[in-house]
């Protein structure tokens, strides 16, 4: 290759090289392998760099590199399967476990104030910005993100209390700290 060549080359990567990692993090989930496939796609494009005739198709020409070389990954992948005599019992998901996560949620979400509620389901159920979420509620971003902080750590608090609780009936202490109360409060 061309002195020129390797310079136009050089300038290509370092002006696309942003948009085309962001093509190979479509193309992989897992950022270390879009770096690799980059790569890859990178040195095979080099050595055909002065056969593109129109450097504006440049992109379009490495995109089709890193999705043959996304494809031949997969094909070459090892796969983990063993034959083996006797089939593993089949587990069937009915979505109890699903059920009870999203009954406990809602149970544990009671604790907090209603403020503090609104920000979490909005943040994190509805999937808000913290900035969406303040116009919503009519409040500062910054009053969103301290009230969402403080409700995690009420959650968090919650929710280890509980464990605890399961914990001591599951030993036979069947003094919980709600039996606890009504007794003191008696």
């Amino acid at each position: 290759m061309a002195h020129g060549d390797v310079l136009e080359f050089e300038e290509y990567v370092r002006t696309r090289q942003d948009a085309l990692l962001r093509s190979a993090r479509r193309l992989v989930p897992d950022p270390t392998d879009a770096q690799d496939l980059l790569q890859t796609a990178l040195v095979r494009t080099y050595g055909r760099w002065d056969g593109i005739a129109d450097k504006s198709l440049a992109d379009a020409y490495l995109r089709r590199v890193m999705i043959n070389t996304r494809t031949e990954w997969w094909r070459a992948r090892k796969l983990d399967e063993v034959p083996t005599e006797q089939l593993p019992d089949a587990s069937i998901e009915d979505g109890s476990d699903q059920r009870a996560d999203r009954a406990l949620l809602m149970d544990i979400l009671k604790v907090l104030a209603p403020k503090q509620r609104s920000v979490v389901v909005l943040r994190h159920w509805e999937q808000m910005s913290t900035e969406e979420t303040a116009a919503a509620l009519g409040m500062s971003a910054g009053t969103v993100k301290s009230t969402l902080h403080r409700a995690l750590a009420r959650l968090r608090q919650e929710l280890e209390s509980r464990d605890l609780d399961m914990r001591a009936l599951e030993r036979g202490d069947h003094t919980t700290r709600y039996e606890g109360r009504e007794r003191c409060a008696a």
